[in-house]
């Protein structure tokens, strides 16, 4: 059976009001929203699209939003913090090798972002299915040359 992130019990989770910074950055976000849901493209071909993020101890991805139908592997394992745009702070503990999968009916999306909370790098790997309820977003053209080298 294939876990989603329904089925992941958080370590800590609250509904308070967010730094003026992020506050911000999730309103850009949803003014210009952002399709890069990794932090380097590795691969995409006309079924999916594969993503690498890699973050060092505090480092963070902004956010960044989920159309897509897929599909994510903790390859290191850590903890993180995720700022949701229902207004949640959550934070999670992941096992190396934890995978989860998401879907998405149409109209449907998630915001999030992703703080590294622990002392090692924190690697994930996320793949889209492009064929989803949602049309993919477009990439920005800076993403794909990284992919293609």
């Amino acid at each position: 059976m294939a876990l989603s992130m329904m089925d992941k019990a958080s370590v800590r989770s609250e509904k308070t009001a967010w730094p003026a910074e992020l506050t911000a950055e999730f309103e850009r976000e949803a003014k210009n929203p952002n399709p890069c849901v990794g932090s380097t493209l590795i691969s995409e071909n006309e079924r999916v699209r594969v993503w690498m993020i890699r973050l060092a101890p505090g480092e963070r991805i902004g956010f960044h939003r989920h159309v897509l139908d897929y599909f994510w592997t903790a390859v290191s394992g850590g903890r993180g913090r995720q700022h949701v745009h229902d207004g949640t702070t959550v934070e999670y503990t992941y096992q190396p090798g934890e995978t989860r999968h998401e879907t998405y009916g149409p109209g449907e999306f998630k915001v999030h972002d992703l703080t590294n909370l622990g002392d090692k790098e924190m690697v994930f790997m996320t793949v889209e299915f492009l064929n989803s309820a949602n049309k993919p977003m477009a990439l920005p053209d800076h993403v794909r040359p990284a992919a293609a080298a």
